[in-house]
């Protein structure tokens, strides 16, 4: 009976450290380098992207708006569209600078 107690114990571990914490670790390194990493570098460029925008640039808003941008002001910009008509959008509302947008390549399914 002490025999079948003594097989089931855990096999000793290299420098007493388990290996599921090993695991884990290793997870958490890749779940970083591959998922948070990116999406921080993407809004960091985003981020430095929106400060750089001025007068007379062309955009393209979140919500798919197409102007250019008429007034800079701290928070907001006043983006200009068709026939002159004239849109306050936040600066958190900018996509992309319009020649990059239209540059992408379109994904075909």
């Amino acid at each position: 009976m002490t025999a079948t107690i003594f097989l089931q114990a855990a096999a000793p571990s290299i420098l007493g450290i388990n290996p599921q914490f090993i695991m884990f670790g290793l997870i958490a390194v890749v779940f970083y380098f591959f998922m948070i990493r990116p999406q921080m570098k993407k809004a960091k460029d985003q981020k430095k992207y929106v400060e750089e925008l001025k007068k007379g640039d062309k955009v393209i808003t979140t919500s798919g708006i197409h102007g250019k941008i008429y007034e800079v002001a701290d928070t907001t910009f006043l983006i200009e569209v068709e026939n002159g008509g004239r849109i306050r959008f936040s600066k958190s509302a900018i996509s992309l600078e319009e020649s990059k947008a239209l540059n992408t390549p379109a994904v075909v399914k």
